[in-house]
């Protein structure tokens, strides 16, 4: 599975729409194989969701995210995991070895606004 972040230093990008560095993971029975980070240019919304699908990316994990720029991305099949912080690699390593990422959840969002998110 690959998984694309949009990250801040060793941060989650707190808003995806003015994030500029996407880290890219590939993740593989609970495993973190490799990653690696690409500048994000100034994005609009349907350049970036081809983007992510030619790197045939499996799931977006962001902060906060417009309702826009949210439905482009899940127009394409891609799962959004959006309204997370917190420090990347704390992250990834709970998401790829299936640990609970509630203690990532932002403040003021809750887990069933996530799970929303991600099933429309």
């Amino acid at each position: 599975m690959k998984v694309a972040m949009t990250v801040w230093g060793n941060r989650i990008s707190p808003v995806f729409d003015s994030a500029q560095t996407m880290l890219i993971a590939e993740i593989k029975d609970g495993e973190v194989l490799g990653e690696r980070r690409e500048f994000l240019p100034r994005h609009v919304g349907w350049q970036l969701a081809r983007m992510l699908v030619e790197q045939e990316i499996d799931t977006l994990i962001c902060g906060a995210i417009s309702a826009h720029p949210a439905e482009i991305i899940q127009q394409t099949g891609i799962s959004l995991i959006p309204f997370v912080s917190g420090n990347v690699e704390k992250f990834l390593t709970a998401y790829s070895s299936d640990q609970s990422i509630e203690s990532f959840i932002m403040p003021g969002c809750s887990k069933d606004h996530i799970v929303q998110q991600e099933e429309t």
